[in-house]
C-alpha cells in the first residue's frame, strides 16, 4: 500500500493530489518557485486551479508538500569521534542518492536560489542536519563550524547532482564520501581559535 498523498482530503482524493504533486515537482524544479502558478500546475495536472487550492490552500502550501524531504541529522554521539565526519557526509550523501527523496532535494536547492521562503525552508534543514548534532557534541561553535559543514555538502549536491560536474558526478558515493568526510571530520574536531 502507498503512502498517503500530502495534502487535505479522503483517500478518493489521493490520486488528484499526487497528480498536482508530481505536476507541482516538475514546475518548481523547471521554472523556480516565484515563476510557478497554480494555474500552470493545475494545467499540468488536468484539474481545474481551484481544486489545487482545496487541496493544498496556497503556492506555498502547494510548495511545502512537493518538497517534503527528511534531512534529519544522525546521531554522531553513536560512533567513534573519528568517523563523525564520514557519518554526516554518508547521511547527506545517501538522501541524495534515493531516488524516492533526490528529486524533492533538487527542487529545494534549484529553488532555493530563487525564493527567499524556499531559502529559509533549505537554511532550517541544512542546520538540523549540520549545528544541531554539533551542539549535541557540546561544541561551543556548532553555528559556526555547521554552516562551513552545510556550505561544504551543499556545494558536493550543487555539483555532483545538479550541475553534473564530471568527474564528481559519475564517481561511486563510497569514493566521494572518502573525499569530502575528512573536511567535514576538521569542522567537527576543530580547536576552539586562539
Amino acid at each position: 500500500m502507498s503512502e498517503p498523498a500530502p495534502g487535505t482530503g479522503g483517500p478518493r482524493s489521493a490520486g488528484t493530489r499526487r497528480a498536482i504533486l508530481e505536476a507541482a515537482r516538475t514546475a518548481f524544479a523547471a521554472h523556480g518557485y516565484e515563476q510557478t502558478t497554480i494555474r500552470a500546475v493545475a494545467t499540468e495536472a488536468e484539474v481545474d486551479p481551484s481544486m489545487v487550492m482545496r487541496y493544498f490552500g496556497s503556492k506555498a502550501g502547494l510548495f511545502a508538500a512537493a518538497a517534503t524531504v527528511d534531512l534529519d541529522s544522525p546521531d554522531l554521539t553513536a560512533v567513534p569521534p573519528a568517523q563523525r565526519g564520514e557519518l554526516l557526509v554518508r547521511t547527506f550523501l545517501d538522501r541524495w542518492e534515493d531516488p524516492a527523496r533526490s528529486e524533492q532535494l533538487m527542487l529545494l536547492l534549484r529553488t532555493g536560489v530563487t525564493s527567499e521562503a524556499v531559502a529559509g525552508q533549505m537554511r532550517t534543514k541544512i542546520t538540523r542536519l549540520t549545528t544541531e548534532p554539533l551542539v549535541a557534541l557540546g561544541d561551543e561553535q556548532a553555528a559556526e563550524h555547521g554552516s562551513f559543514i552545510g556550505a561544504q555538502l551543499l556545494g558536493m549536491a550543487l555539483c555532483r547532482y545538479i550541475l553534473r560536474l564530471e568527474p564528481l558526478a559519475s564517481l561511486p558515493a563510497d569514493h566521494v564520501i572518502a573525499a569530502v568526510a575528512p573536511s567535514v571530520q576538521r569542522y567537527i574536531t576543530a580547536a576552539p581559535p586562539l
